[in-house]
């Protein structure tokens, strides 16, 4: 009879054993360096591997070695959020020294150069192109992508033919931007491109569920982006910028800054902490940074709960831009009408007294008597808002 009950208390044990859950293998985010721009790499437990844009031009050099450091073999999916220059421009030599074996872009159309010469290689070396369209059977559910080991990628936006692209907006391609989530056991990560507002309230409109605990902020930190309502739904734990050390934009901004820190959110910034390392166990995301010695970061699973203690954040020294050997000055302001200064190399255009303008050292700038004669050339600078 003893036996009997030691035998129906193994019995019981074993059960209660069986059925606890397994640890989940850790998935690996690097938000890497690439100055003025984005480049993300999702590693999944399974070895399943997904690139989310490439940077700027000038992080080319760097960035195909450090993504063949970290990828066995070709990328399982390359995602190009938008098709503007500083998300596409290391895109190509990745996809010829790297590879991949899908591509996927939100099919809006951009004139570029850059980007028909990217299209023209996916064309020639990629073996399968696709948009981000819904299930046509479920056509209110995103399409997701499953990386295995329970980890999925759910694509938020764009959503045509169900939903037109957003027109007439701010900017189109970045309203435009494809929106994904990365689920992994209790933890989530939110990766925005460049979104505008009207992306975002096209978002909440849906009422979709877009709480997550990492949130890759939208646009480099930029004032327009992450409003208040939109971090409300997300209400990320923690956030990682990715953005350049004295960029002339003025990215990140201090009204995203501000909207960020109202909403409690840690912020990591690529610009202050260089390339950013986000590893998830399932329950836990733990960053730690390429830059500075302090203890890692630590935030809980569950979006909305509340987050372990954290470790002091990463304070380091901001990046010096290296310097030139000649300063070419802005243009003395006159009594006449304003004038607008475009800098050499650069998409956008300044007022003639921005303060960006007195500490840039670009050499070539381009005047413009009339707004109209800049914006058919160039776009509005945020930190001045011409």
């Amino acid at each position: 009879m003893a036996f009997a009950r030691h035998l129906f208390a193994l019995l019981l044990l074993l059960a209660a054993c069986s059925g606890r859950a397994a640890p989940l293998k850790p998935l690996s985010v690097y938000f890497f360096d690439v100055g003025q721009g984005d480049a993300a790499l999702i590693v999944s437990p399974s070895g399943k591997t997904v690139l989310i844009d490439a940077g700027p031009p000038e992080a080319d050099e760097r960035l195909a070695p450090r993504v063949r450091e970290l990828v066995q073999g070709p990328l399982d999916l390359v995602i190009l959020t938008h098709p503007h220059l500083d998300h596409l421009g290391g895109m190509v030599r990745i996809l010829q020294t790297v590879g991949a074996r899908r591509f996927m872009d939100p099919g809006f159309d951009h004139p570029s150069e850059a980007y028909r010469k990217l299209l023209e290689v996916v064309g020639r070396d990629v073996g399968q192109v696709m948009t981000p369209t819904p299930n046509p059977n479920n056509p209110e559910a995103p399409l997701t992508i499953g990386l295995g080991e329970g980890t999925s990628l759910s694509i938020f936006w764009p959503r045509v033919p169900q939903q037109p692209f957003l027109k007439d907006t701010r900017s189109d391609p970045n309203s435009n931007s494809i929106v994904a989530r990365l689920s992994h056991g209790g933890t989530s990560f939110l990766f925005t491109g460049d979104a505008e507002p009207e992306t975002e309230a096209a978002l909440l409109a849906r009422s979709v569920d877009l709480r997550a605990t990492v949130l890759k902020v939208a646009h480099h930190g930029g004032r327009y982006s992450s409003t208040a309502p939109f971090l409300a739904a997300v209400r990320p734990q923690a956030a990682v910028i990715s953005c350049g050390a004295g960029n002339e934009y003025g990215h990140p901004t201090a009204e995203a800054l501000q909207r960020l820190g109202a909403q409690g959110a840690r912020v990591l910034r690529t610009d202050r902490d260089g390339e950013v390392l986000a590893v998830s166990d399932g329950d836990r995301v733990t960053f730690t940074t390429r830059k500075g010695n302090t203890p890692p970061l630590v935030v809980s699973g569950g979006p909305a709960g509340p987050s372990t203690p954290l470790a002091p954040s990463v304070d380091v020294p901001p990046r010096t831009a290296p310097s030139k050997t000649e300063h070419t000055a802005p243009p003395p302001a006159g009594t006449g009408p304003t004038r607008y200064v475009g800098l050499k190399g650069s998409k956008v255009f300044h007022r003639e007294d921005c303060a960006t303008l007195r500490r840039s050292k670009t050499q070539g700038r381009t005047i413009y008597t009339d707004r109209d004669a800049a914006l058919r050339e160039r776009r509005p600078s945020e930190d001045c808002k011409p």
